[in-house]
């Protein structure tokens, strides 16, 4: 007769956890990034959800790092050309209206029930 046993891993069931992937870990593209740029994978993918892209700003990233604001642009860019982020939607900025930050589609995680598209593997 075998015992009932709890398998209960020991994440935080409160807040959450953020995995990513070994492959992308060990990936030429992910290792060859600056350090702002894999902090700024992590917090990313901190706020990701399935069914809506990601907003977050480079204002936020430079606070959040920290760095500076051209580092945070830099990390940016740096992501966007490896393939581990797209832009779904522009910053938009109206002092008459309400002001819009940049969305992304994190390209390692499912989006919109539809498997990751992990372009990051074959940008050279």
């Amino acid at each position: 007769m075998s015992r009932n046993k709890k398998n209960k891993l020991p994440f935080d069931s409160r807040g959450g956890v953020v995995v990513i992937s070994r492959r992308m870990l060990s990936h030429p593209n992910y290792l060859n990034l600056m350090p702002q740029a894999k902090v700024l994978i992590t917090m990313l993918q901190s706020l990701w959800r399935n069914d809506k892209p990601v907003d977050f700003g480079i204002r936020e990233a430079s606070e959040k790092i920290p760095c500076d604001r051209r580092t945070a642009m830099k990390a940016f860019k740096q992501l966007i050309e490896r393939g581990f982020i797209v832009c779904v939607e522009e910053s938009f900025f109206s002092s008459r209206t309400e002001s819009r930050t940049r969305s992304w589609r994190l390209e390692w995680m499912p989006f919109n029930d539809q498997k990751p598209r992990n372009t990051w593997e074959n940008v050279e």
